[in-house]
């Protein structure tokens, strides 16, 4: 048997002494850092989230408060400049897909939370969303004829009185299912002249039955994405007509709604990096997959 040394033994001895005054949260942060349970079980939700950058599976760090953004393609679009923002600050995370009219947000919701926390998840989650930034609106305005844009001949998604409701009911799962989070509803972002399955004008109608709803809920925070973006999508829309942007106006969306966020729960937001080193880590992440 191999003697051990006298500085050997020392060096042992505080090692694990060491250890055992590790705070109960690092420990926590380490464990969670190796946790494939939930990887995988994220990874199982759709399509998207094992070969998109913005879908991707973001390990939770235990010492830092957990972010949660719903959202559509706007969102989808800003997500990426979110949690740079807000790195080292949150743990940032997104719906696993699109999340489209208001009349999907609680199934979708319920889906993610079914799958990703405990107890539905055996050694799954178990953090509460510190903050939860959501917006819906600009698909329950569109006209459909079928699954095509037709603002002509489609048929409108949710009717204002609808779309009333649906926010009242997504207000109280929030509240009920999620009763610690800050609640922060972005308001719906600007439809051009042209759009060929919205009509110009019709985000303000939405948005003002959106207004009158939280002044029913004053504990949930007013995003007003809407006045923000006016003048970035007359900069940066990505073809005119189009209620997207080009990568420097989510960008810009980005920083915004990160320093919503970050007043909400007291942290300083960071300076985001450029749409150039963010496309860069977009390529190198999907030509992997």
């Amino acid at each position: 048997m191999k003697t051990i040394s006298r500085r050997q033994s020392i060096k042992m001895i505080s090692t694990f002494g060491l250890a055992s005054l590790f705070p109960t949260k690092i420990l926590s942060q380490v464990f969670t850092s190796n946790c494939t349970i939930c990887k995988n079980a994220w990874e199982s939700l759709g399509r998207f989230t094992k070969t998109r950058y913005q879908f991707r599976y973001i390990t939770p760090i235990a010492t830092l408060p957990k972010v949660f953004i719903y959202g559509d393609s706007i969102s989808i679009g800003y997500t990426e400049y979110v949690r740079e923002s807000l790195k080292d600050k949150a743990c940032v995370y997104r719906l696993h897909i699109n999340g489209q009219s208001s009349n999907a947000f609680i199934e979708r919701m319920e889906k993610m939370r079914q799958t990703m926390f405990q107890p539905y998840l055996k050694g799954g989650w178990d953090f509460q969303w510190d903050v939860i930034h959501f917006n819906v609106g600009l698909h329950d305005l569109k006209y459909l004829q079928g699954k095509e844009l037709n603002k002509k001949n489609g048929i409108q998604v949710s009717s204002l009185k609808v779309y009333e409701k649906n926010l009242r009911d997504i207000i109280s799962y929030l509240k009920n299912t999620y009763p610690k989070a800050k609640l922060i509803f972005a308001t719906t972002t600007p439809v051009p002249e042209g759009e060929p399955g919205r009509v110009a004008g019709d985000a303000i109608k939405y948005n003002a039955v959106a207004i009158k709803v939280m002044k029913d809920y004053p504990e949930v925070i007013v995003n007003d994405l809407y006045t923000f973006s006016v003048p970035i999508l007359k900069e940066y829309a990505k073809k005119p007509g189009d209620v997207h942007y080009k990568a420097e106006g989510s960008r810009l969306q980005g920083i915004q709604v990160a320093e919503k966020i970050a007043n909400a729960i007291a942290i300083t937001a960071t300076k985001c990096p450029s749409v150039e080193v963010i496309s860069a880590k977009f390529k190198e992440y999907e030509s992997k997959r």
